[in-house]
């Protein structure tokens, strides 16, 4: 159905208290078009260290487990994160590890855009690109276009954590339209 309503989730890709890339993550509900929620995921620094031994002594932890159910019941999952030493924060990487490993993996087939910021000129350009890599592999559905990569995002979140800079806010919305309208089935 063309306006059937959608249920996406957002998973943040930093740990920081202070994150610019969570400040993001919460304007997205603010500026999803009609007929679509976006809720948050639980912090990704609930999981241990993806090891194989663990996983086959003491099985699946909860929070992954949790997690794996939100996604999987979501429409789709997008990603907010900042890019550390040209690629993805390794506690993004290993939430992507363990819910792989999950029976049923959570990201294949899932639609998913990604959005990253950094106080840098990239924008977390390189994060992205590595993301979309891993993707290809998940058999995950990325949405291409538009692209939300943001710049000096340290210029744009106020002292509160609020994202006050109105052309990323629209960057933001545009993108959340363009990915309902490739969520949505024809």
């Amino acid at each position: 159905m063309a306006d059937a309503p959608l249920h996406f989730v957002v998973m943040v890709g930093s740990l920081r208290k202070g994150s610019y890339n969570a400040a993001i993550a919460r304007a997205l509900p603010g500026l999803a078009p009609e007929g679509v929620t976006v809720s948050p995921l639980s912090s990704i620094g609930q999981f241990p260290l993806y090891d194989y031994d663990v996983q086959q002594e003491t099985g699946i932890p909860p929070a992954v487990a949790a997690m794996g159910d939100a996604i999987r019941a979501a429409d789709g999952v997008i990603f907010v994160t900042p890019e550390y030493n040209h690629s993805i924060p390794g506690g993004l990487k290993n939430a992507i590890d363990w819910l792989s490993r999950l029976p049923n993996q959570p990201f294949a087939g899932k639609p998913v855009a990604i959005q990253s910021a950094s106080p840098s000129l990239f924008g977390g350009l390189r994060a992205q690109l590595h993301l979309r890599h891993v993707f290809v592999f998940l058999d995950a559905r990325p949405l291409n276009k538009p692209e939300v990569i943001i710049p000096h995002v340290n210029q744009k979140i106020d002292a509160s954590g609020e994202l006050t800079d109105q052309a990323t806010r629209g960057f933001l919305a545009d993108q959340l339209k363009a990915f309902a309208a490739f969520v949505r089935p024809l």
